[in-house]
């Protein structure tokens, strides 16, 4: 093999890596979706989630096609952002469901206390 056999195997190896990694991001934004219904959750977290999808599949970008470190980045945003949101909502987070569980089973027993 050649330097150009090289070169050009190697740039196909980094965009297929790139590619997926932006089709895994893209993936976690879509299975994130039932936040967006969630009403604590911001119209403006929710909007830039709903862009990134738009603009990793839209053909225009910042940088051409076989990049895509900034459809990468601005769905790494977006899922950055809308998580925040979650957690300062308390929407769909973990501690939350726990809290939730510890309140039932507190109103279950009667006479029950939260340890403190």
């Amino acid at each position: 093999m050649d330097d150009t056999t090289v070169w050009l195997l190697l740039g196909a190896l980094v965009a297929l890596l790139l590619a997926g990694t932006a089709a895994v991001l893209l993936i976690r934004v879509l299975r994130a979706r039932k936040l967006l219904v969630d009403a604590g959750i911001p119209l403006r977290d929710k909007a830039l989630v709903w862009a990134a999808v738009i603009y990793t599949v839209s053909p225009v970008d910042l940088l051409p096609d076989p990049v895509y470190l900034d459809d990468i980045g601005f769905l790494l945003l977006a899922l950055r952002s809308l998580h925040a949101a979650a957690r300062a909502a308390g929407v769909g987070t973990r501690a939350t469901a726990g809290e939730e569980r510890k309140a039932a089973a507190t109103l279950r027993r009667p006479g029950a206390t939260d340890g403190a």
